[in-house]
């Protein structure tokens, strides 16, 4: 049985019930393993008076030729109470399509079943195939989709019994207050425990239960083989799987952009992009585009073949940062925990930052350029805020130079309201830069 942990997608859940009342079904996505049916299944208990939960991954024959026929809903139904020994009540019920991926024809049935307005509908899916499995189908309009995330750091703190971190760290961001040598050097080292865990529900119950991280890198690496099952599923090429698992690497290298071809070599644009595209739809990933005109409109000026990529879970990361042995040892668990690791780990602080951000609901971008002395400058995110944006850049100590950020801010100082240096000291303010801990970067 799996631990159910407090899910900030809950409220996002009830919104959509109140809002709806009906009139469209709710589509989680996400990667694997990050919740959706634990949450899914919570919600139908506590909300509604019945529910009915058809698991496409071991679903009968007889579930599935349910949907053959939807011509006669009164006879559907008759049969799926049946098949399921479950009462339905009208406008208390909801069904759930439980990995609805693997059986396209129950997707494109929700159209028909919202119309009839019977119950509620709730489809869980794993976007490494959702988009894969739907050239014969009509993709219903009546569908509204809302993305599932690993655990945040605010979730985590929650699993481990502490409500009360996260509301004082707003406070305190919110007036620009430090907090103090010795409770940052706290709140550091909980966060870099954060950074192992990861915020797969799997993982962090795990840890809560053993305290072992070696357990817990048991349960990531786990995880990260589903994944891996998952794209060869999609692409016997295994390229997709090549350039997932090369993330940490091309992270390291720090170079202005994924540089693909060292993972593939010589490679079309066209199947490039669709690669890409793939891996991104799976949500095991995020990706920061680069923004070539850094603007509240970033979008309209991203660079579809000029990007980062970011694994989607923290813990997923550190763990194929050391995919290369049997597994990750306690002893290398614990240098990490204690910043002692003899190397550099810039790389590890801007995944999780990337994490916070999209987890947060921002979409990521990033600037790069060439100075008059051909020195390459690099902003590491960019965020967008009413009519301006905000520029990031993320330092793995407590080192104050930010040339980048300087540079950058002379450059388009008419376009920006805030900018921020993410580093591992105290919050604090230089001019008119804010300084904040890494563990805050998820309040912006």
């Amino acid at each position: 049985m799996d631990t159910v942990f407090k899910r900030k997608i809950y409220n996002e859940m009830l919104v959509w019930k109140e809002q709806s009342a009906g009139e469209s079904a709710l589509l989680i996505e996400g990667p694997r393993r990050v919740g959706k049916s634990t949450i899914t299944k919570l919600f139908a208990q506590k909300e509604y008076r019945t529910h009915i939960i058809i698991d496409f991954a071991k679903a009968s024959i007889e579930e599935k030729n349910l949907f053959n026929d939807l011509s006669d809903m009164e006879y559907f139904f008759t049969r799926l109470k049946l098949l399921k020994g479950v009462s339905l009540y009208e406008r208390e019920s909801v069904i759930i399509f439980d990995e609805v991926q693997q059986y396209p024809i129950a997707r494109q049935a929700i159209k028909y079943l919202v119309e009839d307005g019977r119950y509620d509908y709730i489809e869980t899916g794993s976007l490494i195939s959702i988009h894969k499995n739907v050239d014969k189908i009509v993709i219903p309009s009546e569908e509204e989709a809302i993305s599932m995330y690993p655990m945040d750091y605010e979730e985590f703190r929650w699993a481990l019994g502490d409500s009360e971190s996260i509301p004082l760290l707003k406070e305190m961001l919110q007036k620009r207050k430090p907090l103090g040598d010795d409770v940052n050097r706290k709140m550091l080292r909980d966060y870099r425990l954060y950074m192992l865990v990861g915020g797969m529900p799997q993982a962090v119950s795990k840890y809560i239960e053993t305290h072992d991280m070696m357990m817990v890198d048991k349960v990531k690496r786990g995880i990260l083989r589903i994944y891996e099952q998952d794209f060869h599923k999609l692409d016997k090429t295994d390229k997709a799987k090549a350039v997932f698992k090369a993330i940490p690497s091309e992270l390291h290298k720090n170079a202005t952009r994924y540089q693909i071809t060292t993972i593939l070599g010589k490679v079309s644009n066209d199947s490039t992009r669709g690669l890409i595209e793939m891996i991104e739809d799976s949500k095991t990933v995020n990706i920061a585009y680069h923004a070539d005109d850094p603007n509240v409109g970033m979008e309209l000026t991203s660079n579809k073949s000029s990007y980062k990529m970011y694994i989607c879970d923290t813990g997923l990361f550190v763990t194929l940062a050391f995919w290369d042995k049997k597994f990750t040892e306690n002893i290398i668990y614990q240098k990490l925990l204690n910043d002692k690791l003899d190397a550099n780990l810039g790389y590890v602080y801007e995944n999780a930052v990337a994490q916070a951000l999209a987890s947060s609901g921002n979409k990521l971008f990033y600037y790069t350029w060439l100075s008059e002395s051909k020195h390459v400058y690099e902003i590491d995110f960019l965020l967008s805020r009413g009519f301006k944006i905000w520029p990031l850049e993320v330092k793995s100590s407590g080192y104050k130079t930010r040339k980048s950020l300087d540079e950058f801010c002379k450059k388009f100082s008419n376009r920006i309201s805030n900018r921020y240096l993410i580093y591992t000291k105290d919050l604090n303010r230089d001019g008119e830069t804010t300084m904040i801990p890494i563990y805050m970067a998820g309040l912006l």
